[in-house]
């Protein structure tokens, strides 16, 4: 099941935590997997460690804040909201309105965007990280609709905390306050997050779309 063979993927942030066990997974699984980021050293490991384990994969250097057309409208913002917006939110619209085209003319296409369940259920000072999540989550909606009638489904998974590099280097007291917060009892793994993705991105999902899928473990249940 949740075969992708003959599927290319396209997985940006892919240089590390998970954004790259997303690529491993959806490789695993035949995709030929593009991984874009900004970090080209990094990506060229993981496309070799990709082909290595015989999948195929591509290593992309791609910024998705550099859509300078769109600089302006946003000036008057202050730098560290816009900093946020235009890479969880206008970066993922611009990259979208690109890649959407090609899926249109094949009518069959899986755009899923990565959120975070702080997008579903705020956060004490994350306010601009949170809006640009749920911006996500209203942006993935709005075109599930548009997209429905070309056979494209456009979905959204919302992790809680993972266990990525970030979370590695923090104290063990805050892991334990952490986990305290989540019905399961742990922090999530990033092959807990791939797997949605791997899901969502199978022809087994093909009859879901505009859903945001909660893979947080418990911390959020609504």
């Amino acid at each position: 099941m949740f075969k992708l063979d003959g599927k290319t993927a396209l997985v940006t942030g892919a240089s590390q935590g998970i954004g790259e066990g997303i690529a491993e997974l959806l490789a695993r699984q035949g995709a030929r997997v593009v991984v874009a980021a900004r970090n080209e050293e990094k990506l060229k490991a993981l496309a070799a460690r990709i082909d290595a384990g015989g999948g195929c994969a591509r290593p992309l250097v791609l910024d998705v804040t550099a859509h300078e057309s769109l600089a302006e409208s946003l000036k008057g913002l202050p730098d560290d909201w816009e900093r946020v917006l235009r890479t969880n939110l206008t970066g993922a619209y611009a990259l979208t309105k690109e890649l959407i085209r090609g899926m249109m003319k094949k009518r069959w296409g899986r755009v899923i965007n990565i959120s975070s369940v702080v997008g579903l259920m705020g956060n004490a000072g994350q306010a601009n990280y949170a809006a640009s999540k749920a911006g996500l989550v209203g942006f993935s909606k709005s075109l599930a609709r548009e997209l429905g009638s070309r056979n494209i489904t456009v979905n959204v998974v919302a992790p809680g905390y993972i266990e990525t590099a970030m979370t590695d280097a923090l104290p063990e007291v805050a892991k334990e306050g952490l986990s305290g917060a989540i019905a399961l009892q742990r922090l999530g793994t990033v092959r807990d997050v791939a797997a949605a993705v791997l899901f969502l991105a199978s022809d087994e999902a093909g009859y879901i779309t505009g859903h945001t899928l909660n893979v947080s473990g418990g911390l959020y249940i609504g």
